[in-house]
């Protein structure tokens, strides 16, 4: 590892403020009616994020909807404070997975090698349905997003990649 690489880490913050949002149409229609929903692959968010010592600032499940979806990423980041902002699911090929779609205009940056590696990851794993999956990371003043397919098994490949160095990437995109 490089010197700068080494002491951007020191730097880095230990705990960062991380938000998860569950992007299912299916899912908020039940639970919109009030009906209890399992959500595995936000459970799994959570439940790997804390693990790795960072702090789950809230938890969101919204519709298929751009609109929607922007305003719970904006409202993450600004009203609620989170530095990274983790969206599963609606990333797929499907008419109403817009989720890539809604995120895409709000990043000043993209990380295009995330989409990359995971999909190459991926592909060890399951084989060619991996360049179906759609994965992406940017920034948006200072801050993250990540959005990833919502298999849970696909957000546990895709945390085992951006935690060990998310303490750095918040670190080096709030550094001007």
């Amino acid at each position: 590892m490089s010197a700068a690489y080494e002491e951007h880490k020191r730097m880095a913050p230990e705990r960062v403020k991380v938000t998860i949002i569950t992007v299912s149409t299916s899912r908020y229609m039940k639970a919109s009616q009030g009906i209890a929903v399992d959500d595995l692959s936000g459970s799994k968010a959570v439940e790997m994020v804390k693990e790795s010592g960072h702090k789950v600032v809230s938890r969101k499940l919204v519709n298929d909807d751009k609109e929607m979806i922007r305003l719970e990423v904006l409202r993450s980041l600004y009203d609620e404070g989170a530095d990274v902002v983790i969206l599963t699911g609606g990333t797929g090929l499907a008419k109403r997975d817009v989720t890539i779609e809604s995120v895409i205009p709000l990043l000043d940056k993209e990380m295009r090698g995330f989409g990359e590696i995971f999909r190459a990851v991926s592909y060890q794993k399951i084989g060619s349905p991996a360049y179906l999956s759609r994965a992406l990371a940017g920034t948006l003043n200072g801050k993250i997003i990540f959005c990833l397919p919502g298999s849970p098994q696909a957000v546990e490949l895709a945390l085992s990649l951006i935690l060990p160095e998310l303490s750095h990437m918040v670190y080096i995109t709030g550094v001007n």
